[in-house]
């Protein structure tokens, strides 16, 4: 095992002993928030120093093997014990490592999904309405709940942009790799030649603030601003100014929402994706140096980043950074996306594993 392994191991008994004694501290037992915060740490580190401590008793057992080695009597069986020792010390270290990858936070958090149309014209605005068909899908396949925020409707179909809101179980971490350019070539419905056209839409995944009052935003930042809404909803949306536009100046991030009835309600809406964007753009920012000295194998998420494209003559998807075709098109349309996130997970725990090894 590398020393600087065993120095984070050693580190993570230290820090059991340090949560065991405030576990037992009443001035942390009255304090509800401290203590749910102490015990998620204790039951986080617990796991991995278990393991840890069977891997230095089977080190400690190896040693004593090795003693029994000038022994002619013992020696066989010691051997034997070592050999047993070696297999064991290599099956627990991997699980170690596994245990080791740093846990993304945001992972249980749920999700504003942003999918906006890009090259392509009207083929583009029905290629973000399937893409979001197939995240629908996927989200009812998972038991998790879906809210349209915003959606800006196409004269053809489709839509030129749709916001929708994803809440359930680990939604982050299943979703989080989906955010970049996303490409369609097939032949449109509208085209009499038979031509294949290329077009593409671009997807953003924002895990949602805790709170929007963890995201520092001054209300003098921000201009609000009231009017009619637009398309379907029926004559009671429309006779009302409900929909809200909320502009932050400092980064000038704009949002619109008009779905719900409420003004009210859109307001607090349009504040909850406002917050998720202001939180994406200050991680970004915090990561831009680590991402600029080495990226992942899995891309950097940025929406300019072309990601997927879906061919449907072929029938074939294809996910650009890891290399992978699947000939299953109409599957992952209707929401079968399992095999192709496991894929990506996999690959990303395996560039994590391969930053904890190199270290």
């Amino acid at each position: 095992m590398k020393t600087s392994m065993k120095d984070k191991l050693e580190a993570l008994v230290k820090r059991i002993d340090d949560l065991n004694a405030e576990l037992s501290n009443s001035n942390v037992t009255n304090d509800m928030e401290r203590y749910k915060k102490i015990s998620k740490e204790h039951s986080e580190i617990t796991p991995i120093v278990e393991i840890y401590k069977k891997y230095q008793k089977v080190s400690l057992d190896i040693i004593e093997a090795k003693e029994l080695l000038s022994d002619p009597e013992m020696k066989a069986f010691a051997q034997e014990e070592i050999e047993q020792g070696e297999a064991q010390i290599e099956a627990v270290e991997a699980e170690l490592l596994k245990l080791l990858i740093p846990k993304d936070d945001d992972d249980e958090k749920n999700i504003f999904i942003e999918i906006r149309a890009g090259a392509g014209g009207d083929e583009s605005a029905l290629f973000v309405g399937d893409i979001y068909r197939m995240y629908s899908r996927y989200a009812e396949r998972m038991g998790w709940k879906i809210e349209v925020i915003s959606s800006n409707s196409s004269e053809v179909g489709g839509y030129k942009e749709v916001i929708m809101k994803v809440m359930g179980s680990g939604v982050y971490a299943k979703l989080k790799f989906e955010s970049g350019g996303h490409r369609v070539q097939r032949v449109p419905d509208t085209e009499t030649q038979g031509r294949i056209h290329t077009s593409a839409c671009t997807v953003a995944v924002l895990p949602e603030a805790d709170e929007i009052s963890d995201v520092d935003i001054n209300p003098a930042d921000i201009r609000v601003d009231t009017y009619r809404a637009s398309g379907a909803g029926g004559q009671h949306i429309n006779k009302t100014d409900s929909a809200v536009r909320i502009t932050h100046l400092p980064s000038g991030i704009v949002v619109e929402c008009q779905d719900d009835r409420s003004q009210h309600r859109n307001k607090a809406q349009a504040m909850s994706v406002l917050a998720a964007r202001i939180k994406d753009n200050q991680i970004k920012e915090q990561q831009s140096q680590i991402a600029s000295e080495r990226k992942s194998l899995i891309g950097s998420g940025d929406r300019s980043e072309r990601i997927r494209t879906y061919n449907f003559p072929q029938g074939r998807i294809t996910d650009h950074r890891i290399n992978l075709t699947l000939y299953k098109v109409d599957y992952i349309m209707d929401g079968d996306l399992t095999e192709l996130i496991e894929a990506l997970t996999a690959e990303h725990q395996a560039d994590l594993l391969a930053q904890i090894e190199n270290e």
